[in-house]
């Protein structure tokens, strides 16, 4: 990913929360959304970006980009793990379920792999049925570590999924 891909990455990530999450979240805060805001958000994480979290992104045959995701070290509270954390995989609603979204995970655990970390993690909507089912089958699977997501003062429970990684 590149400076230059931040409106697109914005615009595929807000697309992503409002057709994932749509049921899951109240339906004003994904309304009330703004991919101009997220894209600065992504343009300001670049200009103070420390090498530790890597951010890719997935072309279609014509180079547009239709998929996203980003990974670093694993936060646990404060304090940063010897894991690593997948910390999100969005592809554009037009594009689900052609690949982008299988790529952009396995480039983050080879990437995460290479660096030597032992685990890969994630959080997770419990309710989010169809990315459990995602990561499930890419090896990955839930822990039993739970917490609490507050959105727009309703409470969305995540669920977190682990998967070693192959040394």
């Amino acid at each position: 990913m590149t400076l230059a891909d931040c409106d697109r990455v914005a615009e595929i990530r807000i697309d992503g929360w409002q057709t994932a999450y749509e049921g899951l979240v109240p339906q004003s805060y994904l309304d009330g959304l703004s991919v101009s805001e997220d894209a600065e958000r992504r343009r300001s994480y670049f200009a103070q970006a420390d090498g530790s979290v890597v951010n890719l992104v997935a072309e279609d045959s014509g180079g547009e980009i239709v998929g996203w995701a980003c990974h670093g070290p694993y936060r646990d509270g404060d304090v940063f793990t010897d894991d690593a954390e997948l910390y999100a995989v969005y592809v554009h609603p037009e594009h689900l379920g052609q690949g982008a979204g299988r790529a952009l995970l396995m480039e983050s655990i080879a990437r995460c792999s290479a660096a030597g970390h032992n685990r890969l993690l994630l959080w997770v909507l419990k309710g989010n049925n169809r990315a459990r089912r995602f990561y499930e089958r890419a090896g990955f699977h839930a822990d039993g570590a739970e917490e609490p997501f507050e959105v727009d003062g309703v409470v969305v429970p995540e669920v977190r999924y682990a998967r070693a990684l192959p040394r």
